[in-house]
């Protein structure tokens, strides 16, 4: 991990106008900065940087964060990657925490794949080009095939020669292990003897979100019925097959600005598209879709397209996964490619502008079209047909969010009509094996459910809901205040930040996501480290990171020229921060307050005994009485 004095310094050094200069063109619009959002398309300009503030937001897609969080959603990067790339731009050394000798081992094992496999690649690539070999077979056959050398050089293209063992002597002349190509699957011992795993074969490196080469698909070129047609890199510390998708890298700008992934089965489908200027498109490998590879497609869109062959094994082949699809709340289509053509083929044949045009009309909803072929195939038999209700409404079962419930009433409506059923029978049904899975995860989670204390009243939870809730307010606004003044004076003797701490000793933050923020201010603050808004912007959780944005924004702010209209006011320059973490603390504590009397006012009339009743009542007397001087001082408030 990078450890917090590497990243204040980091935080330190970042100008964010600069960074996200980088990819977007920015005007100066008063204190701010303004331009087009590179995250949604837009002809009028919404997207916005502050750099006194140090965050950027899109008023039209409302997608917002600092420098660090700009280059994770633009690129896709993690947020250590992110520090990295920053870190290197700035020439800021990363300082990294120690860590086990089996992680460490694990970080070296990665490191060295990637490594080899940047130095395969380019052996590759050397032998497409410049070898008799490479041009005269592999070079030609890509050719023919219609792909051009800027696009061969884009992806990275390159080719194993026949020789037993070109790249293996290779890589031992350059002093690489032999161990870690056989992890990688470039090398393979056969006969006690190393030798190229890919001989005669043309290579696709395969990419991951940063661009460096995780591992490979070499395709054979000369007819062998024995041999197979692809093969790809075994799995390892940095080749996972269900978590990768073809292409990735080189589509995610694409998929942002269309909002739209393009699913195909193959690498040289994902190249002729992009060739043809159709950049939105990723692989599969022809296998079925995983669940992480989902989630890598809702990282960049909620809008998955599928675009596969025509034939019967395209259509079995598109089909899989799309419960998971659901699940993860994608709206997913299906293109079927017709006269026994591919995407690779058919874009070439008809060209790119006519192969969108094809795409955005023959879009097909994945839910319907998967009900009318299990009804094609079903026919006339009962049995059958009634299984297709059964899974239909199994499929339909999969939307849990609230905000697809619409969604969800829509298609049973759709899919009753096709099935010639009853809309409120589809309907009970879809509810019952949504209560089903319910009741099976429930009993599931049995174990790891606390028993309920003796006599626990439900209603007690019930009749309080309301407040926790209210507190979040009042909590919000004494943590900003605290973000924004903690570092200041309060006296001689101590800061804000120590005078806001003595006064909530007493009191807790209800919101967990605001009590770690408080936490994490105080182990920050009491390292020395000076915690702020500014530097909690850059933290490595996001949550805190979001948390630290949404505090420091506010919808409205005053003009700058109120100053000069209201001469002597010093209406924006005058110093509230006492005033503000008094009035901030005042209400917080009344909140509290509130809930307390509230909940002593219950007990009260619950009490078993004389004397507890007694004990409670002078309880609820101090806190009248505290409520009271708190009142006074903030006037008359009144809490609903």
């Amino acid at each position: 991990m990078i450890t917090q004095q590497t990243i204040q310094q980091i935080t330190n050094r970042i100008d964010i106008v600069e960074i996200v200069g980088e990819f977007v063109k920015l005007k100066k619009r008063g204190a701010n900065y303004l331009g087009n959002c590179p995250f949604h398309n837009e002809k009028s300009p919404s997207f916005t940087v502050s750099p006194s503030k140090e965050i950027y937001k899109c008023f039209g897609c409302g997608k917002s964060g600092n420098a660090i969080g700009f280059i994770m959603e633009h690129e896709k990067y993690s947020y250590v990657e992110a520090l990295k790339w920053i870190a290197a731009r700035y020439n800021i050394e990363i300082e990294e925490r120690e860590t086990s000798p089996e992680v460490k081992q694990q970080q070296q094992i990665a490191e060295s794949l990637f490594v080899i496999n940047a130095f395969a690649q380019k052996h590759f690539s050397k032998n497409l080009i410049e070898t008799e070999e490479g041009k005269s077979v592999a070079l030609s056959y890509l050719k023919h095939r219609g792909f051009r050398e800027e696009i061969i050089e884009k992806f990275q293209l390159g080719y194993n020669l026949e020789t037993k063992d070109d790249l293996t002597q290779s890589l031992q002349q350059n002093q690489f292990n032999l161990e870690y190509a056989q992890k990688a699957g470039l090398v393979v011992i056969r006969n006690e003897s190393a030798m190229d795993n890919y001989r005669g074969r043309i290579i696709f490196p395969i990419h991951n979100q940063s661009g460096k080469i995780i591992g490979f698909g070499a395709r054979i070129i000369k007819s062998n019925d024995k041999a197979p047609k692809y093969i790809n890199t075994p799995e390892n510390e940095i080749y996972v097959k269900s978590k990768i998708l073809y292409g990735t890298y080189f589509a995610r700008q694409a998929i942002n600005k269309y909002d739209e992934c393009l699913l195909v089965e193959g690498y040289t489908d994902v190249v002729s598209l992009h060739q043809a200027g159709i950049e939105n498109v990723v692989a599969s490998g022809g296998t079925s879709l995983t669940i992480d590879q989902l989630r890598l497609i809702r990282k960049h869109t909620n809008n998955l397209t599928i675009i596969y062959d025509g034939d019967s094994a395209g259509v079995k082949a598109a089909l899989r996964g799309l419960d998971m699809a659901i699940e993860e709340g994608l709206n997913v289509k299906l293109v079927l490619i017709p006269d026994n053509e591919d995407p690779d083929s058919y874009v070439k044949k008809i060209g790119a502008t006519p192969f969108r045009e094809f795409v955005d009309a023959n879009k097909k909803d994945f839910i319907i079209f998967q009900l009318e072929v299990m009804l094609k195939d079903a026919g006339n038999e009962t049995a059958k047909r009634s299984a297709v209700v059964n899974h239909i409404a199994e499929t339909l079962s999969k939307f849990h969010r609230a905000e697809d419930f619409t969604k969800q009433q829509d298609y049973i409506r759709q899919c009753s009509g096709i099935l010639k059923i009853d809309e409120g029978g589809l309907t009970n049904l879809v509810n019952k094996l949504k209560r089903e899975k319910i009741t099976k995860e429930e009993n599931r989670q049995t174990n790891e459910v606390p028993e309920p204390l003796p006599n626990q009243q439900p209603s007690d939870t019930e009749d309080t809901s309301a407040l926790f809730i209210n507190d979040e307010f009042q909590e919000r606004n004494l943590l900003r205040a605290l973000l924004e003044y903690g570092l200041l004076q309060w006296d001689e003797e101590r800061t804000m930040a120590d005078y806001i701490f003595e006064e909530i000793e007493q009191y807790s933050i209800e919101n967990t996501d605001l009590n770690n923020l408080l936490n994490i201010y105080k182990d920050q603050y009491y390292q020395g480290l000076q915690p702020s808004s500014k530097s909690l912007l850059y933290y490595e959780d996001d949550i805190i990171r979001k948390l630290a944005v949404n505090l420091s924004v506010q919808q409205y702010e005053l003009s700058p020229n109120w100053d000069s209209i209201m001469e002597g006011m010093n209406i924006n320059n005058r110093d509230i921060s006492r005033q503000d973490v008094v009035m901030s603390l005042n209400y917080f504590k009344l909140r509290k307050i509130k809930k307390m009397f509230d909940e002593n006012q219950r007990d009260i009339e619950k009490a078993a005994t004389f004397e507890e009743q007694m004990d409670l009542i002078k309880i609820h007397k101090v806190l009248k009485d505290e409520e009271q001087k708190i009142t006074g001082l903030l006037g008359t408030v009144i809490f609903k």
